[in-house]
């Protein structure tokens, strides 16, 4: 070819190779003129949400920098993705969201404390009386029975609005006195007495009480709490004797005890008392107990014919048994079931 060529076209073959000599050295004078100009690189927008306003520019020094001739675009690009431009933006979606206070678990309902325990709570029991005090003087043991229901604020705390009924009989020696009296004022009086027959009676104590109670918080079947309380007091002695009963249809006698006398004694007192509970399940919330409590009530004494001034005859009283209004003290005893 470069035969032919300059053989046939000497002058034309000439032109073609001076031209693009001519542009060779154009364009590697230009490539020597101009400097390399990387595109200029924009930084990860986390790292400029994290960078403050002093912060160095990490991505310009990673990425290098413009020349003087693009310094315009890359500021323009520098002031869109600033860290003062994204302010907004970042705070908004991109940093990280608050940290979660966590505490005890909320189950506050209709009828739940916030604790989860039941605002609601009931109770009742059977169990034992026991005089203490001067009261187990004139007093026996016998029997009781007690009911209530109340709010609960949390697991520890609650107040039981309480009924109890309190059970005694009467010692023998109370029962020979007041016969002994019996027979002398009736004598007097009336002009009979009660020799021969068998004087028989009763006391009994029933109470509306409103009592606050701390129960010890424990996680397994087993519990405890402590009870305190006071309210009024009902104090009420019954005096009876043996008396025949005939049915008036039938024509059948039977006997009978009889009230021949009767005293009553009002008054405020106060309790107080522990308790253990016992859970069907961890998670039940029924559970029997049982407790004691320490009860005194704040009687008045009132006057009135004993065996020791029955004789005199001063007292010119219908009350003749004052020990009913004697301060009472007792222990009652309750097996039962809280829910």
């Amino acid at each position: 070819m470069q035969t032919n060529c300059k053989k046939l076209f000497p002058i034309a073959c000439r032109a073609a190779v001076f031209s693009f000599l001519m542009a060779g050295s154009a364009m590697l004078m230009q490539a020597q003129q101009t400097p390399s100009v990387a595109p200029a690189a924009k930084a990860p927008v986390f790292l400029a949400a994290l960078a403050g306003p002093d912060a160095p520019n990490y991505a310009a020094s990673y990425f290098g920098s413009s020349s003087s001739s693009s310094s315009s675009s890359s500021d323009a690009l520098a002031a869109e993705d600033s860290p003062d431009s994204l302010g907004s933006a970042a705070s908004a979606g991109l940093q990280p969201p608050p940290r979660r206070r966590y505490g005890q678990p909320s189950y506050a309902g209709s009828n739940t404390n916030p604790d989860g325990s039941p605002k609601w709570t009931g109770l009742g029991g059977f169990g034992l009386a026991l005089p203490v005090g001067i009261t187990h003087k004139y007093e026996t043991p016998s029997w009781g029975f007690q009911a209530g229901f109340g709010r609960d604020w949390s697991k520890t705390f609650g107040v039981i609005f309480q009924f109890d009924y309190d059970h005694f009989g009467l010692q023998g020696s109370t029962l020979a006195n007041q016969q002994y009296v019996e027979n002398i004022y009736f004598e007097n009086y009336f002009g009979e007495t009660i020799t021969g027959e068998s004087l028989d009676g009763n006391n009994h104590v029933w109470s509306f009480t409103l009592n606050p109670t701390f129960t010890l918080p424990t996680e397994g079947t087993w519990g405890a709490y402590a009870v305190v309380g006071g309210g009024f007091y009902h104090k009420v002695t019954n005096f009876t004797l043996p008396s025949e009963e005939c049915d008036p249809i039938y024509g059948e006698c039977y006997t009978v005890n009889s009230n021949i006398d009767h005293y009553t004694s009002n008054a405020g007192g106060v309790n107080g008392g522990l308790g253990v509970t016992w859970k069907f399940s961890k998670f039940s919330n029924q559970r029997l107990y049982v407790e004691a409590r320490y009860v005194v009530v704040f009687n008045q004494y009132r006057a009135g014919y004993t065996a020791a001034n029955i004789n005199n005859d001063t007292t010119n009283d219908t009350n003749i048994y004052p020990a009913n209004s004697n301060r009472t003290a007792y222990i009652p005893i309750k097996f039962g079931i809280r829910f």
